[in-house]
């Protein structure tokens, strides 16, 4: 496979992990480890980090070497917002044109969701949770709209500040929003799903700004 190819794939599987919370803000991320955990050359690694930096996902420390971006309280709030902009639009684009289809595919991601966080596998939770709100960007059937949510590297709220949170009930909360979410476009009931989506953005921004 060309270096090319490899720093792809490499890119890939970190955007993935940052994004999802696997690896958290302030995260170093050493081209050796990654280069054998992924099982190509160091220069494919670097290379996939030159990609992220570039995203603004990872960014480069003062003595060397690559760590996750780390956020402020005023980068969640943007996030939230921007966020918020993006997935009302999407429900509002969707609702008109949901399929049983459509609907079937959410159900499945909230059961994964469920059955993640039963058998304690917080990592797959979390790309449920990923998964679950890029079918709601996707289900709008603009693909502009989807190309502008993936290009700018939302992140989850699976963190507070640098520390992943693995605490049950939070994950247990947002297994109910999203059920709640998924109920109201069952319905196409805008004004329901609306409201929902607000709540649990909201409760996403605030949980990961609570102090220990």
């Amino acid at each position: 496979m060309k270096t090319d190819s490899l720093a792809n794939k490499v890119y890939v599987e970190l955007r993935r992990k940052i994004l999802s919370n696997q690896l958290v803000p302030g995260m170093r991320l050493k081209e050796d480890v990654w280069a054998r955990k992924a099982e190509v050359s160091r220069m494919a690694v670097r290379e996939a980090l030159t990609r992220l930096l570039g995203e603004n996902l990872v960014v480069f420390g003062e003595k060397g070497g690559y760590f996750v971006k780390s956020m402020t309280a005023e980068d969640i709030r943007q996030i939230r917002e921007l966020r918020e902009l993006l997935e009302l639009g999407a429900i509002r684009m969707a609702i008109p044109k949901l399929a049983k289809a459509d609907i079937t595919t959410l159900e499945k991601i909230c059961d994964d969701f469920t059955n993640m966080v039963k058998s304690g596998y917080m990592s797959g939770a979390c790309e449920a949770d990923m998964k679950f709100h890029e079918t709601l960007i996707a289900l709008s059937g603009n693909t502009k709209l989807m190309e502008i949510y993936q290009s700018s590297n939302i992140p989850l709220f699976h963190m507070k500040l640098g520390k992943m949170l693995v605490q049950m009930d939070d994950y247990e909360q947002t297994d109910e929003e999203h059920r709640a979410i998924l109920q109201a476009l069952k319905n196409k009931d805008v004004k329901k799903a609306e409201e929902a989506l607000v709540k649990h953005l909201l409760r996403g921004e605030v949980t990961t700004l609570e102090v220990e």
